[in-house]
């Protein structure tokens, strides 16, 4: 009995077991079919995550080269917005040969219209194949001391040889190479600086018109694109060795010395050479201006030009720090402009008692030409400062010229090479550097900083008035001699200067086709001064009524 009992219990208890084990089973299955369900659920989620996901993992090389090529991108926008922005600077300093054109024109005798109007046309044409040719070469061709150049002049690059980089067994072409210094173009350089040469070139036009021969003319023009402008630009813009003169080196942000200097004073030393126009200083009464509403529209076309040659010389755009530049250059331009314009015309007004509009037109030039060097360097005060102590110097200039009998029938020396001194020792006097012992100069908003590049440099103040002072020295004996000695030599083989029976017909009516410039009625064909138009109140037209 008790052996059977004890076998009714192991068979109890192996059944309880197996009950146990079938509901362990049971459960098992069940936390497994909940595991798949929830794997399920979690891989759905992550199917509709995925294309939402903000980043994804790379290898440092992947991530290099994504890296590179944003730079690339950022690189080529920059470059893009550079180019839009120098080809349009570049394109208004080109209008500025139209006002060049109308204030000549009109501040010169009416017999003599188309004469001046072909000698700018010409000037250009002309000036261009020179600066293709030999001047850009001589200016920017590796002649800047940082680069090996010798620090004078420039030796490669003529006729546009070597702008670009060509594949020699493709011959694709890679007109620009982009870096974080930038991406312009060779092309889009020598596009804008053409400009500024041409300029410097047309400034003598003024001050040697009616008496100079046409072919002669067009000689020196081509000699002052090609040799004498880009030298001085090779010692300058391009690098050469008044960039570290007295350790601080020149600053001429746009060009007061550099273009209008350089021209002013080949143009003064031309007018004295040639002599002035017969009977200046014995009848001036017939020498005044004979088209005021020419000089003013070629005024405000040459103004508006000046916001090409003042910020287009930042000569970027790719940034904010170079777009707030062009902002404090333009708004200083404005300023001088106005600020000389007033001064001259107060100033006229009180020393003839008559209201002198050519005088105003000339005065807003003077504020022009006066800022172009510190437009980029200073604030508005003293912009207004500089424009207003430019008017003076103007007309103190053009007095004395007047008074010393030399013969500038547009004043072209007065306003460009006289205010073109007084724009760049403005430059480095009204420097916005913390008193005369900070200088800001080519670092425009921020300061020369010391050689560790830890500290605003100091110290300057004097050493930057002597390299202004070195800058106007060297531009005008480098300029104003050699422009003496390329009239001095016209002079002597007798092609400089047209003939008294020419002058006194006017150039116009012996050279030209048709033989004026004008055809307007109430002309008197028997004035002594041909071309000037008499009218009378009242009367009717010349050839009847209409």
């Amino acid at each position: 009995m008790k052996v059977l009992y004890l076998l009714g219990i192991t068979v109890a208890a192996s059944s309880s077991l197996e009950d146990e084990v079938a509901m362990l089973r049971a459960e098992v299955k069940a936390q497994q079919q909940m595991a798949q369900e929830q794997q399920a659920l979690i891989k759905e989620l992550l199917e509709e995550v995925q294309p939402r996901q903000l980043q994804t993992y790379a290898t440092s090389a992947e991530l290099a080269t994504q890296v590179a090529a944003l730079q690339a991108t950022d690189y080529s926008l920059g470059g893009a917005l550079d180019s839009a922005w120098m080809c349009l600077c570049g394109a208004l300093v080109m209008f500025m040969h139209a006002g060049f054109g109308m204030l000549e024109t009109g501040s010169c005798r009416a017999k003599n219209a188309s004469n001046v109007l072909m000698k700018n046309l010409v000037n250009v044409c002309v000036g261009t194949l020179g600066w293709w040719l030999f001047g850009w070469a001589f200016a920017y061709g590796s002649a800047g001391v940082s680069s090996g150049g010798n620090g004078f002049i420039g030796w490669h690059g003529f006729a546009g040889f070597d702008f670009y980089t060509q594949d020699t067994t493709t011959g694709i072409i890679t007109p620009a190479t982009c870096t974080s210094d930038g991406c312009q173009s060779t092309m889009l350089s020598w596009f804008f600086q053409w400009a500024f040469c041409t300029a410097a070139a047309t400034i003598v036009s003024g001050a040697v018109a009616e008496r100079v021969k046409s072919p002669t003319y067009a000689i020196f023009a081509f000699l002052m694109a090609s040799f004498i402008y880009p030298v001085v630009v090779a010692w300058t813009w391009g690098g050469g060795w008044l960039a570290t003169i007295l350790d601080v080196g020149y600053m001429d942000f746009a060009g007061s010395g550099v273009v209008h200097l350089t021209g002013g004073v080949a143009g003064l030393a031309g007018t004295i050479v040639l002599g002035p126009r017969k009977g200046r200083f014995t009848n001036p009464e017939e020498f005044e201006t004979h088209n005021l509403p020419l000089v003013v529209l070629g005024t405000f076309a040459l103004w508006f030009g000046w916001y090409g040659f003042n910020p287009g010389s930042t000569l970027a755009m790719h940034d904010y720090a170079t777009g707030a530049m062009a902002a404090q250059v333009a708004m200083n331009t404005t300023l001088s402009a106005a600020t000389g314009g007033i001064t001259v015309f107060i100033l006229a007004y009180v020393i003839t008692k008559k209201y002198d509009v050519g005088g105003l037109c000339n005065g807003i030039l003077a504020g022009l030409v006066s800022i172009t060097a510190g437009c980029g360097n200073m604030e508005c005060g003293s912009a207004v400062a500089t424009g207003f102590v430019g008017g003076l110097v103007y007309q103190g200039s053009s007095l004395l010229l007047q008074k010393m009998k030399i013969d500038d029938p547009v004043d072209a020396a007065p306003v460009h090479g006289f205010c073109g001194i007084w724009g760049v020792l403005a430059c480095g006097l009204f420097d916005w550097g913390k008193g005369f012992d900070h200088y800001h100069g080519w670092s425009g908003f921020g300061c020369m900083m010391n050689t560790a590049g830890t500290a605003c440099q100091t110290g300057y103040g004097g050493s930057a008035i002597g390299a202004q002072f070195i800058l106007c020295i060297m531009v005008i004996l480098w300029s104003g001699c050699l422009s003496a000695i390329i009239f001095l030599l016209l002079k002597l083989t007798g092609t400089l200067r047209i003939s008294e029976e020419v002058e006194a017909v006017g150039m116009d009516e012996h050279h030209h086709s048709p033989p004026k410039a004008y055809s307007l009625p109430g002309v008197n064909a028997a004035s002594p001064q041909k071309g000037v138009m008499q009218v009378v109140p009242g009367a009717p037209p010349a050839d009847g009524p209409k």
